[in-house]
């Protein structure tokens, strides 16, 4: 019981920075209820004594003072009773949802003597948490002794999506025992006030920082300066709270972290040891996945709807691939932990929906909806996404050498300063990159289509850095969505259509991947272009691989032989190994290859 009193002891000193804060706002007004009441009753400064003058002054200052502490006692008070700490996105998952997934918990909870848990939601995160219900539960409020503070309503439970799928049962079951131990914490009303104090001097603090873009345009002078004055006054006494509560709140949230492990030491604990390794594998193949698999997706507007399934296929790969993995694959014969849920499918499709919104952003023209992305399968991946970011970054490779061509054109739009516009988008056999038309028989001719034999002409001669500074992202212009991932056909920036998100509404992206520049992006665009020019005249198609996203397949076997001679050949100007690679391939230089 040592993390029971811990746990309480520091959420009595949290507490008692609450009082003093208090005490310091209702002093003076204390004080001036003194000094009121010894002149009515005539002890102090009684009318016609020789010192009336300097307690009347005295009594009008203290009531000064009293007012003005009262009126920013109040305004702070105001300002944390109306902040709300913020709510981590995720997905409700109701009773009705998955009742066998509430029934664990409850069970769970039974056996560990704590409350349940109030709800159940799922994130996008290799992580478990409790956190503070929003709204209060539907129906009337529970009864509670008069005299006595009512309980407070027990947390919400959000687990990591890639833990119910990756999971077995009884892992979760293990790996969920410390978190949902917590809700008697949460349950203690003494530990609860602590907390909600804490978090609501967080979020004023935030909610002042936000106030300091000031009132809105036509506000007199003199009202924009108060208003300074005050988000100054209240940031300061915020700041100030919270240092002092800094310390009391870490160790509160320590103690409370010892309290539940001690509780749950009894359920599963030789099996939440194995279930430890696998958050980490778990972590390892989420992350891959996003950054490797659904972020180029994301940047193009196509929406992969079952991230979750996939990560079960990307780690299932890395423990086919990673020694210290042996043997994880044989549990994939358990039971998952996805099937505690009735609609396993739905729940997927609206947890990478949130995890879309959240890591990368919205268009500017989707509501709340999937409105504005185009949904992909994963058979239909390869198709729909890595083919069409290899055409895209071709297109823009074949842009960038016409414009950059010696002697071409340089009017407006040629120049390599000029603002560059986004390939025109044609179906495919059409235009004059598609195979077989006449159109691109006479680029052909001419020397002007869109061949590799001209991209490595040009890299032989040494333009590899004027086709870099080409392609490199500069202000005003359209982005041709090609990047670069460190692989062929990894997409590059978010293109003008998008808006990143930190929250399902427009914001900061969480998944902040720098773009590649210079000769990376440059060797990106070949490789993208090779790829492109394999599919059209050696029978390659693009393929998927869970770990390292788009991949080339050349009858049926993934090349990953490919980066270094492309590197070489942007690096050196020696063509020479990757004219090799392409000769034993059998991709035909100058056929025309296939644009966006």
């Amino acid at each position: 019981m040592a993390g029971v009193d811990a746990a309480r002891a520091r959420a009595h000193a949290v507490l008692r920075v609450r009082g003093l804060a208090v005490a310091a706002a209702a002093l003076p007004a204390a004080v001036a209820v003194v000094l009121l009441a010894g002149r009515a009753t005539g002890r102090l400064g009684a009318p016609g004594s020789p010192d009336a003058a300097a307690w009347d002054a005295a009594r009008w200052a203290a009531c000064a003072v009293a007012a003005a502490t009262l009126l920013l006692g109040a305004a702070v008070a105001a300002v944390l009773t109306r902040a709300r700490p913020p709510q981590t996105p995720s997905v409700a998952v109701r009773e009705r949802e998955a009742p066998e997934l509430h029934r664990l918990i409850r069970d769970l909870a039974a056996r560990m003597e704590v409350p349940a848990p109030s709800a159940i939601a799922l994130t996008p995160d290799c992580d478990s948490w409790l956190e503070d219900a929003g709204t209060p539960a539907p129906g009337p409020p529970l009864p509670h002794l008069p005299g006595r503070r009512p309980e407070p309503p027990a947390p919400v439970l959000v687990i990591g999506s890639p833990f119910l799928w990756w999971m077995r049962v009884p892992e979760l079951r293990a790996l969920l025992a410390p978190v949902v131990a917590g809700t008697a914490a949460s349950a203690d009303p003494d530990i609860a006030a602590a907390r909600r104090f804490v978090r609501g001097l967080d979020a004023a603090s935030a909610t002042v920082r936000r106030g300091r873009g000031g009132p809105p345009s036509g506000t007199p002078s003199l009202l924009r300066l108060l208003h300074r004055a005050a988000l100054a006054v209240l940031d300061r006494i915020t700041r100030t709270l919270l240092r002092a509560c800094r310390g009391h709140a870490a160790e509160l949230e320590r103690a409370v972290a010892a309290w539940a492990s001690e509780q749950a030491l009894a359920v599963d604990y030789g099996l939440r040891i194995a279930a430890q390794e696998q958050v980490g594998l778990a972590y390892a193949g989420w992350d891959r996945l996003l950054t490797r698999v659904a972020l180029p997706a994301w940047r193009i507007a196509c929406l992969p709807t079952h991230l979750n399934a996939g990560v079960v296929a990307a780690l299932t790969e890395l423990s086919r691939r990673d020694r210290l993995a042996e043997g994880f694959e044989r549990r994939l014969g358990d039971r998952p932990a996805c099937d505690l849920l009735e609609e396993p499918g739905s729940v997927d499709e609206a947890v990478s929906l949130l995890a879309a919104r959240l890591f990368h952003g919205v268009p500017r023209d989707a509501g709340k909806g999937a409105r504005g992305w185009g949904r992909v399968g994963w058979e239909e991946y390869p198709a729909a996404v890595v083919d069409r970011i290899w055409r895209s970054q071709a297109a823009a490779l074949h842009a960038a050498v016409d414009r950059t061509a010696p002697g071409g054109p340089a009017g407006p739009g040629r120049g390599p300063d000029a603002v560059r516009r986004p390939p025109r988008r044609t179906r495919p056999g059409t235009g004059p990159g598609a195979r077989g038309g006449r159109g691109a028989r006479d680029d052909a001719a001419a020397g002007t289509g869109p061949t590799l034999a001209r991209v490595l002409e040009r890299l032989r001669a040494g333009d590899a850095d004027r086709l870099a500074a080409e392609l490199a992202p500069r202000p005003g212009r359209a982005s041709d969505g090609a990047g670069g991932s460190g692989e062929p056909g990894g997409s590059g920036g978010p293109s003008g259509a998008w808006e990143p998100a930190g929250q399902p509404e427009p914001g900061q992206a969480l998944l902040p991947v720098p773009p590649r520049t210079g000769r990376d992006l440059l060797a990106d665009h070949v490789a993208a272009m090779v790829c492109c020019a394999a599919v059209d005249t050696a029978g390659a198609v693009p393929g998927l691989d869970w770990l390292d996203g788009p991949a080339l397949l050349v009858r049926g076997t993934r090349r990953t032989d490919l980066a270094a001679p492309v590197v070489r050949a942007v690096e050196q100007g020696d063509d020479g190994p990757l004219r090799d690679w392409l000769d034993a391939v059998g991709v035909r230089l100058e056929k025309p290859v296939r644009l966006a």
